[in-house]
């Protein structure tokens, strides 16, 4: 099931797959729409999950605001997709911008999370080298086009999705390790080895992860999930089906305290 739905008061294209297994909600990353991950990972993801996508406000096939971006309220349109579509708690997996919502959302409404895939996530703006988003770039045309393709508010908008956009990117996010520390639930942490956000960052963003797991892929990009869609699939799925905490024949981060 594909369609508009009333997500905060705003049409919202939300796409439903069905299923019986547990829920999974993907979120796509900035300039991006929900299908690049339902047409990238998610078949590798179907048959044992539900896996449920939405375009957020300005992205996709949902049209845009008058409203600048902030990931605060992509994290209240994903909130209210989780209790209104989904209904109830469900593990999420973000790419990008996707990976940041997937943060605030578990530290907002913990209840609604079970665990988290976060893939080329940065928790502040300051972890992602500098990188070109003219509108000339490769990468912005090809975002542009597939902006073009699916928004209701036609090409003439593109300018203004892309400067609320960069706006937001290096401004947001702001969090801290401490902030991550909060996060309980299991996270896998993915990204590529020559991600635009930087492996120093990405490690800080695992070690503050109470339960954390880290992959760091090889030869892979910030555009990971398209790349090597298959590996980021076997990957997530391998991490939401296994039992928690891993059970490792030499455990350091994972060892238990010996009683004193």
């Amino acid at each position: 099931m594909a369609k508009h739905l009333d997500i905060n008061g705003h049409p919202t294209w939300v796409e439903d797959r069905g299923g019986s297994g547990e829920p999974l909600l993907l979120l796509h990353g900035g300039l991006s729409n929900s299908d690049d991950l339902l047409r990238s990972i998610g078949p590798g993801l179907s048959e044992r999950f539900r896996v449920v996508a939405f375009d957020r406000r300005g992205h996709g096939y949902t049209a845009d605001t008058d409203a600048d971006f902030h990931y605060a309220d992509m994290a209240t349109e994903t909130v209210r997709v989780l209790e209104d579509v989904v209904g109830g708690p469900a593990h999420l997996v973000g790419w990008s911008d996707g990976g940041i919502v997937a943060l605030l959302v578990a530290l907002r409404r913990p209840e609604l999370v079970q665990k988290l895939v976060v893939i080329g996530t940065n928790y502040h703006y300051n972890g992602t080298v500098p990188f070109d988003m003219d509108l000339q770039s490769p990468i912005a045309q090809e975002l542009g086009k597939a902006y073009i393709e699916r928004s209701p508010d036609g090409a003439e908008h593109l300018n203004a999705v892309f400067g609320k956009s960069v706006a937001m990117f290096t401004t947001e996010p702001t969090l801290t390790t401490t902030d991550i520390a909060q996060i309980t639930q299991p996270v896998l942490v993915i990204v590529g080895d020559d991600d635009v956000v930087t492996l120093p960052h990405t490690l800080s963003l695992y070690e503050a992860l109470p339960q954390g797991q880290l992959a760091v892929v090889p030869g892979a990009s910030h555009g990971l999930p398209l790349e090597q869609p298959e590996a980021v699939a076997g990957l997530v799925s391998n991490f939401l089906a296994a039992e928690e905490p891993p059970q490792t024949f030499m455990p350091v981060r994972r060892a238990q305290p010996t009683g004193g």
